[in-house]
């Protein structure tokens, strides 16, 4: 089974407490040994926040903030690796060298990629590449809501939806630099297209990650092609 796992950066290193990403890393080592090929996109989170809102004050343009958010995510990255076994040694910088990792073994782990693009872009997009059986975003809330329950109390979880429903409720997400949403809408149209199999959980528990991709255990969204239920194969021994 090969499966991309798109880890919020906010989810890995809030605090860059090593003991977090050592649990998150161990996770994504279970899935190796399970049999897995896999792949990490790690995000920002509240770090790359931070570095942006200060290089706005300062004048910067939006494809400068960017770059800034991509630097930090691929930081994320590097901490990631060194609490990996098979990792390849850097973060891969575009997804043929991701591709190249994941099918000599190791596991490929990436950032942010280019201006304009989220890394939950950059893990559909992976996941396109390589033709992954199923994309997890681990993110900091347990799903897809109709509504910002941060903001909204009245916002309800979806267990399940198609893909085409889910770029309708995230279709009017604000795309800037620094932007935080379970899913934005380019990576949901990414989805769209490829017609994958997602799944949106609150990933601050690594364990949950485990299993939703081996099992198809979890608490937040199930995410189908339009026209289909199949379920990845690893699901249904």
């Amino acid at each position: 089974m090969r499966v991309v796992v798109s880890i919020g950066g906010s989810v890995l290193a809030p605090d860059l407490a090593h003991e977090r990403i050592r649990a998150h890393a161990a996770a994504v080592e279970r899935l190796v040994e399970a049999g897995c090929s896999v792949g990490v996109v790690v995000g920002g989170g509240g770090i790359a926040r931070e570095y942006i809102d200060t290089a706005r004050n300062l004048g910067a343009n939006e494809i400068e903030l960017d770059d800034i958010g991509i630097s930090v995510t691929r930081l994320n990255a590097r901490l990631l690796i060194s609490a990996l076994d098979d990792a390849a040694p850097s973060p891969a910088e575009d997804y043929e060298t991701a591709g190249e990792a994941m099918r000599r073994g190791d596991v490929a782990v990436m950032g942010g990629v280019t201006a304009g693009q989220t890394t939950d872009a950059v893990g559909a997009a992976l996941a396109e590449y390589t033709n992954a059986d199923l994309l997890v975003y681990a993110t900091s809330v347990p799903g897809v809501f109709s509504a910002d329950p941060n903001e909204d109390s009245s916002a309800q979880r979806f267990d399940s939806m198609t893909a085409s429903e889910l770029v309708d409720v995230i279709g009017n997400i604000e795309m800037n630099a620094g932007s935080s949403a379970p899913v934005d809408i380019l990576a949901a149209k990414l989805i769209e297209r490829s017609r994958m199999r997602v799944v949106v959980l609150d990933g601050t528990d690594p364990e949950n990650i485990v299993d939703a991709v081996l099992r198809g255990e979890h608490d937040g969204t199930d995410i189908s092609p339009d026209d289909t239920t199949e379920t990845p194969a690893l699901w249904q021994e």
